[in-house]
């Protein structure tokens, strides 16, 4: 079981663990960095640092310019350090929401230390896993108010040294702010047992190629969960829809929509994308998904878990069917 230090260390990275892997690296002394630039007056993370462990897309707008991290100069004194980032908590009514966090620590002598060591050089044929490590956005204040962002020392995988990271474990770090952003799972989706965004993958599935004929269906009882898309990414490469509503079938309902999916109806030639798709999946988590086209072309797809999507027609009476629960 990990200790809670390990854990905040974690969610301070950034941290994802993902095995073991060949890259040749080795170490060696890199190049020194250039000095950090020193800036007047923190405020906070919500002022300095307002994107700080968001996850930038090729179409976020670009970033208020931040300072320049870098080397810290001999003549800055740090007395606190500061973390901005982001976690996932949950909702208080239900639900999942992303809030932006800012810790604060004071006992820092041993992470400024850290901090100050050189990056090891990549080369050689040093193993390294595959673990992907997020820099934290941190920023170092001294006694007049004025920080800077301090270059993170790396090893020879290019993740941040040992060092780094056992001295971000030792202070105690204390939140002294947290925002919501935004809302991850509403507690409907949560209620019933939905994510809050699937793709539509009978869209998916005929843009990319012509799936086969039906052979297989689910059966046992089913979870509906029913997702809209916006209509400024219907059409697209995957566009993907927002829960409206879902839960287990109704037993009543299920007998009539495992029916509607087995019929061998020719499919229509239809190109338009839907604004409403179903997704049935067994509630004992085996089995084929299947997803229901609700209005337009009104195709389903039958998706098993060894691959080889199958394409079917569906009808005006299953969309029915596959109504609110």
């Amino acid at each position: 079981m990990r200790s809670s230090r390990t854990v905040l260390v974690m969610a301070l990275l950034g941290m994802a663990l993902s095995g073991c892997g060949g890259t040749g690296i080795g170490p060696g002394a890199a190049e020194e960095p250039d000095p950090a630039q020193i800036v007047d007056g923190w405020t906070s993370c919500a002022k300095e640092a307002p994107r700080a462990g968001e996850m930038i897309m090729e179409t976020s707008p670009p970033a208020a310019r931040e300072p320049k991290a870098g080397r810290i100069d001999s003549t800055f004194t740090p007395v606190a350090a500061v973390i901005c980032g982001r976690e996932i908590r949950p909702g208080p009514n239900g639900g999942q929401e992303q809030i932006a966090t800012e810790r604060r620590a004071e006992q820092i002598a041993p992470l400024v230390t850290a901090l100050r060591l050189p990056s090891q050089q990549a080369g050689g044929n040093v193993a390294c896993t595959l673990d992907m490590v997020i820099p934290p956005w941190l920023a170092l204040v001294d006694d007049r108010g004025r920080w800077l962002r301090p270059h993170i020392p790396t090893d020879s995988c290019g993740k941040p040294r040992v060092e780094v990271i056992a001295a971000l474990a030792g202070p105690q770090w204390i939140t002294v702010d947290t925002r919501a952003i935004r809302q991850v799972e509403s507690p409907a989706a949560e209620a019933a047992g939905c994510a809050q965004q699937w793709t539509d993958m009978v869209w998916v599935e005929t843009r990319s190629g012509r799936p086969g004929s039906v052979t297989s269906r689910a059966a046992g009882p089913l979870r509906l969960c029913v997702y809209e898309v916006p209509a400024s990414i219907q059409g697209g490469d995957k566009p993907a829809g927002e829960f409206v509503y879902g839960g287990p079938l109704p037993a009543e309902r299920q007998a009539g929509v495992l029916r509607a999916l087995s019929n061998r109806r020719a499919v229509v030639d239809c190109a338009t994308p839907a604004s409403r798709f179903a997704v049935l999946r067994p509630l004992d988590g085996g089995g084929p998904e299947q997803y229901v086209e609700l209005d337009e072309c009104l195709r389903f797809l039958v998706a098993p878990p060894s691959g080889g999507a199958q394409l079917g027609q569906g009808d005006a009476a299953l969309a029915a069917l596959l109504g609110p629960v």
